[in-house]
């Protein structure tokens, strides 16, 4: 019969106009604006198109945009600066670094430069202990998307053996404390492998949902996976392809077409997880706007 299809792109464009409509409510009633501020360092192709990305959909949803390109000969101090001005600019309730930053900058220091309550990437050292503590805080957005997939895709992780295949800061870490805590859309039984293993499918053929973050295209095949398992694929990988204009295309950390005959849900690459990583940014940035008023 084949799986069936997680369609990100429709979920994500859900939970945007549900933010479109409680942003319109905020200026309307409170007079503010949801503020985003977006800094470039260098000139990384891929981290470029991003960041275009993420300030055209904040625009779209009526928030305050910026974005600061600053040259890759920045130095760290100045880079700090600028992050400690926009820190205390009334106007942005949100900040994010885009990364990687260029080798002679801390990417540490500069995380921990940005106030927690503007932290809407989630990274910060204290919105990480909150998310490790169940307390409430900014979570990472790549996590929280995958969170929010699986609920409004009707798989509540509840109850289920959630295994993550991949321990990065960006993903596996953050999305292994998530799924683990005694909330909703989590109280999950979670495990957590990756490379290091000598044989990862003694872990992935154990999963009710299997979220792949492991950085090698298609590593992931049918035989890997328990049948009727649902599939969460965040991999981005670039392979070449002849046949198309680029002269190559995009595939996720998990063999699609042979997947799909196993798995019952499967998120496809592009259109999966990728839309809803912005999606949840922007959300993070509509609850900094909130707590800027609360705290007035």
């Amino acid at each position: 019969m084949g799986a069936r299809i997680i369609d990100g792109t429709r979920i994500a464009e859900e939970i945007r106009s549900e933010i479109k409509e409680e942003a319109e409510k905020l200026s309307s009633v409170h007079g503010v604006i949801p503020g985003l501020a977006v800094i470039l360092v260098g000139s990384n192709l891929g981290s470029i198109v991003y960041v275009r990305n993420k300030e055209k959909a904040a625009k779209d949803l009526g928030f305050y945009s910026i974005t600061e390109t600053l040259p890759d000969s920045i130095s760290e101090e100045e880079l700090l600066l600028r992050i400690h001005a926009l820190n205390n600019d009334a106007r942005i309730h949100g900040i994010l670094v885009q990364l990687p930053l260029p080798s002679h900058i801390c990417e540490r220091r500069v995380i921990e430069a940005i106030d927690p309550e503007k932290d809407v990437d989630g990274f910060h050292p204290m919105n990480i202990g909150r998310l490790v503590l169940g307390e409430e805080g900014f979570k990472p957005c790549t996590p929280a998307g995958i969170q929010e997939l699986l609920m409004r895709s009707g798989n509540d992780p509840a109850g289920k053996h959630v295994v993550i295949v991949g321990r990065s800061n960006i993903v596996g870490k953050p999305l292994a404390n998530m799924l683990m805590q005694k909330q909703r859309g989590a109280n999950a039984v979670v495990t957590v492998c990756h490379t290091g293993a000598h044989d990862i499918s003694q872990f992935t053929r154990r999963a009710d949902i299997l979220v792949v973050a492991m950085g090698r295209a298609r590593a992931i095949t049918a035989d890997m996976v328990k049948p009727g398992a649902v599939v969460i694929d965040v991999g981005i990988n670039r392979i070449e392809d002849p046949t198309a204009k680029s002269g190559y295309r995009l595939v996720g950390d998990v063999d699609f077409d042979g997947v799909k005959e196993v798995a019952s849900a499967l998120t496809p690459v592009p259109g999966g997880v990728g839309p809803m990583t912005i999606a949840m940014l922007l959300k993070n940035t509509l609850e900094a706007a909130r707590k800027g008023i609360q705290h007035k």
